[in-house]
Parts: C-alpha cells; sequence; structure tokens
C-alpha cells in the first residue's frame, strides 16, 4: 500500500511524521489518547470525540474489522484518528468491512505509523495538547482550547422515540447532548419506552410527551459552554426523577452551584477503577472526558459524592441529599467495555418505576 506523508504539528512544538490511511486530509483540534485494549469503531463513531483527534495507545487497529451495526451514531464522533499500526485484512465473524475501507467510506482522516507512546508521553507531559494532522511539515496549529458549540451541532434536532409505545410503558426522555447509541440500548433492555430530546429541551416539552424519567447524556466539549442550559437542567432534574452520564453529570452539578475543572489529560479508556464511596467496592469502568466536578464547593452545594476515582481521586459520581437526582462520570452503558457497573442503569430505570410520579397526570 503507497500511503502519502502525514505530518501531525502539536502547538507544543513537536512535529511527528506518519502517513495517512486513505485520502490525504488537514484536520486540527484537541489531541487525547485512548487506552482500552478493543472499541476502536465506538471510539470512532462516539459524538463525544467530536472536535478531538484521538490516539489509540493499543498498537494493532483494525484487526476485528468494523460491524457497521454497532456504531455509536451515524454522522459523528472522532474528527481523527491515530494509530501505530493498522490491519488491512480483519479476522472475525461479525465484520462487514475493513477499517481502510470504512474510513474511505467515511472520509474520516486517519494516519498511522505514528509511534503512539512517545505521543502520548508528550500529552501527558503538556497536557492540554491541540494539533493539526496536515500534509504540510511546516503547518501551524491555529486551536488553543476546546472547541465551543459542538453540542448543538450533534444533538438531535427534534424528538425521536424508540422501543415500547404503548400507553402504560415507562417513559424515559434522554437529554441529547451527543449521546451514544448503546445508551438508549441499555434503556431498551428494561422494556422502556425512550425517547431522546435536543439539548435545549424545556420541562414544559418533557411534560407534554408526559415522560417519567430523565436521562441527562454525555457530549463533547466544556460543560460551561452550555452554561444557558443550567436553569433548565436544575428545573427539569427538580420535577422528574434524574440521572446523568458524564457531561450530564457535569451539567447537573452546575445546575445546583458546583463547578467543574479541565483536566491535564482526561481520563479515556475501559480501565478506570472507580471506588463506590458508601462500600468501598472497586469496579473498572469506561471513561471519556476532559473535565471533572470540581472538590470545591461540593460540601455547600445538594450533593453528597458517591464515587471516587483511585488513581486521582476526582468525583465520579453524585447523589442529591433530597430529589431522586444521581449522576456519574464514567460510562455505565459500557461500550465497548468493561461491564462491571452497567447495572447503575438498570437501577435507575426501577428508582422511576418505584418512585417516579407524573407529574402532568
Amino acid at each position: 500500500m503507497t500511503a502519502q506523508t502525514a505530518y501531525i504539528v502539536l502547538n507544543t512544538g513537536d512535529v511527528l511524521t506518519g502517513k495517512y490511511l486513505g485520502k490525504p486530509q488537514t484536520v486540527e483540534g484537541e489531541v487525547v489518547f485512548n487506552t482500552s485494549m478493543m472499541g476502536y469503531q465506538e471510539v470512532m463513531t462516539d459524538p463525544s470525540y467530536q472536535g478531538q483527534l484521538v490516539t489509540l495507545t493499543y498498537p494493532l487497529i483494525g484487526n476485528y474489522g468494523i460491524n457497521e451495526s454497532i456504531g455509536e451514531s451515524v454522522a459523528y464522533g472522532a474528527s481523527a484518528l491515530i494509530i501505530q499500526t493498522p490491519c488491512l485484512h480483519p479476522d472475525h465473524p461479525t465484520s462487514t468491512t475493513s477499517l481502510l475501507d470504512y474510513v474511505t467510506k467515511k472520509q474520516m482522516p486517519v494516519i498511522y505509523d505514528i509511534d503512539t507512546r512517545h505521543l502520548t508521553k508528550l500529552i501527558r507531559k503538556h497536557g492540554n495538547v491541540f494539533g493539526k494532522i496536515t500534509p504540510t511539515a511546516d503547518d501551524h496549529v491555529q486551536l488553543t482550547q476546546v472547541q465551543t458549540g459542538l453540542v448543538p451541532s450533534v444533538s438531535v434536532r427534534k424528538p425521536i422515540s424508540f422501543g415500547e409505545q404503548t400507553e402504560d410503558a415507562l417513559h424515559i426522555g434522554v437529554i441529547d447532548y451527543g449521546q451514544k447509541q448503546s445508551i438508549i440500548n441499555a434503556l431498551l433492555k428494561n422494556d422502556v419506552k425512550v425517547t431522546v430530546f435536543p439539548y435545549d429541551t424545556t420541562k414544559q416539552t418533557l411534560e407534554h410527551h408526559e415522560v417519567d424519567g430523565v436521562l441527562f447524556s454525555n457530549g463533547p466539549g466544556d460543560p460551561m459552554d452550555l452554561v444557558d442550559q443550567l436553569p433548565s437542567v436544575k428545573e427539569i432534574s427538580a420535577t422528574f426523577p434524574s440521572f446523568g452520564i458524564c457531561l450530564g453529570h457535569q451539567l447537573l452539578a452546575l445546575s445546583y452551584g458546583c463547578k467543574t475543572e479541565k483536566l491535564p489529560y482526561g481520563h479515556r479508556g475501559g480501565n478506570h477503577p472507580v471506588k463506590a464511596v458508601k462500600t468501598n467496592q472497586v469496579t473498572m469502568t469506561s471513561q471519556n472526558h476532559g473535565f471533572v466536578v470540581a472538590e470545591d464547593g461540593i460540601c455547600d452545594s445538594p450533593f453528597e459524592v458517591s464515587y471516587l476515582n483511585v488513581n486521582d481521586g476526582s468525583i465520579e459520581g453524585l447523589k442529591h441529599k433530597d430529589l431522586l437526582v444521581q449522576s456519574v462520570q464514567f460510562h455505565p452503558e459500557a461500550n465497548p467495555g468493561p461491564w462491571d457497573s452497567t447495572y447503575i442503569i438498570d437501577e435507575f430505570v426501577q428508582l422511576v418505576k418505584e418512585k417516579g410520579v407524573r407529574v402532568y397526570a
């Protein structure tokens, strides 16, 4: 395979040389790394990676091919993929196409022959690294901060419903900040109706659609980019049993007066240990975020901390002291895994069944 030379130009002054897998393209964004040993397709299609150039630390990518039925999103995901070695001849019974054919069809920038270990060390050393993938070595990086306006670009434009459509079916509303399809699938396993709503949906709209509980989804970018939505988030969560995941967790915290802060290089991968505060039980979790709820201000908020990150002590979960409002920083739907925390979504649905009251009745 003959491939054109590609360069990663970083705002640190470093330039790495690789090759394009597919059509040469120029793209710029925050450079991050993911430590999962599998799940490259989920990373490529996860809207939370919108605007990011994702480095996969596992050296061989594409070995089990692509199964187009398991993507997290059809239109959104990582802005580019940075890998060491591509597998051009996958071997898996569910594979429908190869990595090369997939990225060519999607016109997604992917570069390989990169020393991803070295690149990851640069990100860990400098933190908050931005870069450009380009065929020109002397190009310059323009971005210096996380892009704004990402959530409106990935959210649905109108409500979309899935699952049970009967009048007596439990109805869960999902506020879409860039939700993964696997979150919808995890809810549907509980035999409920799910409706995905635009990111700026109001309490009145949810009442009109007669939802019983609300899930605030994951999504890309800085949570403070959605500061104008915080009053609505608070009003919704004060009305319906509510659960937040990742960005949704951060927005719930902000809406009740907490603060958020950016991590030096984020948590991205399927091997992040999280401890339940009450039981000290540790589970391995799937994570993808660059921001966290800051410890400063938690004591004055109506929340108690429910989960902590074992590695750095950052807040991984919150529970409201008076309302049926809970949230986690990690991804309990766990695609591509691990599946240790999948019970959390089931528990939320059960909580809505037992304690949720249709406020519009």
